[in-house]
Formats: structure tokens, sequence, C-alpha cells
């Protein structure tokens, strides 16, 4: 029988892509405050997070009326930049 060697960077990325994949899911949250306009909110999540304006726009009123609602969904990994982006902009985030 053969043995096959793989690369080992090859080996050391397909584990790291094995284990984004398995991962959870996590949420990133966006908080309601009393600081940040809606039209602010709305230009950050379509921005940053690539939502349409029409999605922008009910996630903002969601927020307001209920203090709170997901706007992502993936990995940590994956959502981390995100959150660090929006915590610059002065958004009320947080990965749950």
């Amino acid at each position: 029988m053969e043995t096959i060697t793989i690369n080992p960077k090859i080996e050391q990325e397909l584990d790291a892509e094995i284990e984004e994949a398995l991962s959870p899911t996590r949420i990133l949250m966006l908080y309601n405050d009393d600081v940040n306009t809606f039209v602010y909110v709305i230009n950050c999540l379509m921005l940053y997070c690539l939502h349409s304006k029409e999605q922008a726009e009910q996630i903002a009123i969601i927020v307001h009326q209920n203090g709170k609602c997901d706007i992502k969904h993936g990995s940590f990994k994956l959502l981390k930049p995100i959150y660090e982006v929006l915590l610059e902009y002065h958004l009320s985030v947080k990965i749950e």
C-alpha cells in the first residue's frame, strides 16, 4: 500500500478550514442606545454588515422597539472583525 504525504502547510490550512466549519454558530447582536441616530445605524449596517437598505432599516426599527436584534450569524472568527469595526463606530454590539 502506498503512503501519501501532505504538505504540512496545506495540512495546516485544511485543519483550520475544518475547525472553522465545525465551530459553533455565534450571533452578532446589536443593542439599542440613546446616542446614535437611525440614519447612522442604518449606514453602518449597510457598510460593514453588507445589509441592504431595507434590511438595515428593519433592524434599526427592531432594535429601537425591542432593545436588541441579531444582525449577523456565523463563527466567532467571521464575526469578530465586524464586531470590532462596529465598536469603533460606537455601536453597542456583542457576540453571543
